[in-house]
């Protein structure tokens, strides 16, 4: 009889896209950018099963939910890589190589992949307590379910250290007591980059609507105008009458 412990209460302690199974189960599916049956994923054994689309903010929550619980031993990475985020490449450079002193996944090839809720020590004992498995760039519910089973036969028994529960913030810049949380400066770089693109999509879209609504008043201004002109002509012709026949035709 394999080791189990007793998961964080409430468990999983981050709400997320996921179906909860046995919080025995030894496996976690990460399904990536797709929306497998997750329901097919917790009966053939998962503890836990659903979407992780960032390389960010999405690993931190999984994380969180997976140290929480020291049963789950493996993570099994599956579905559609997320386009931009490369969520699954970055989830195994997190699990191989952890973070550098930025923030920054090392090795990982997504767009934003900074993390900045997880402490040294959440990050230890997550890569200390699970292994990634990785099926990447399938939808193959059998493949994943028969994965599954797989890994839960091969049980090693729970990581004999008590669950750790840690806190996830989300939203905008964090402030301190004397103001903004200081930040690496290419994480500076990056949010400043990111404040410009909403910028310019903003800007993007008002002038759309502008031009949207010139094109419109174009169209009413033609359609007034052509109405306009056939008022007129009709008056003409209502005070000019019909034409005067004086005489005959020869043919007629």
């Amino acid at each position: 009889m394999v080791l189990k412990k007793k998961p964080s209460d409430p468990w999983p302690t981050i709400t997320g896209e996921y179906e909860v199974g046995n919080p025995e189960s030894p496996v976690a599916v990460c399904t990536c950018g797709s929306h497998l049956h997750n329901a097919d994923l917790i009966k053939a054994g998962a503890a836990l099963a659903g979407p992780c689309k960032t390389e960010n903010i999405g690993i931190e929550k999984m994380v969180a939910n997976v140290i929480s619980n020291p049963n789950i031993r493996y993570v099994l990475i599956t579905g559609m890589e997320v386009k931009g985020h490369i969520t699954g490449q970055a989830v195994e450079a997190f699990t191989q190589s952890g973070i550098d002193k930025e923030g920054r996944i090392i090795g990982a090839k997504g767009a934003i992949p900074f993390i900045q809720n997880l402490t040294p020590e959440a990050i230890e004992r997550w890569k200390n307590q699970v292994e990634a498995i990785m099926m990447l760039n399938t939808e193959d519910i059998g493949a994943s379910t028969s994965k599954v089973k797989e890994l839960a036969s091969k049980d090693p028994g729970a990581l004999d250290v008590e669950p750790m529960a840690i806190e996830i913030k989300e939203g905008g810049e964090e402030e301190e007591a004397g103001g903004l949380k200081p930040m690496a400066a290419e994480m500076v770089e990056v949010r400043g980059r990111m404040r410009g693109i909403d910028a310019t999509v903003t800007n993007v879209g008002l002038l759309n609507k502008l031009q949207a609504g010139i094109y419109v008043g174009k169209i009413e201004g033609i359609a007034l105008g052509m109405t306009g002109v056939l008022v007129l002509f009709g008056l003409i012709l209502r005070v000019a009458g019909p034409p005067s026949r004086s005489r005959a035709l020869p043919w007629a």
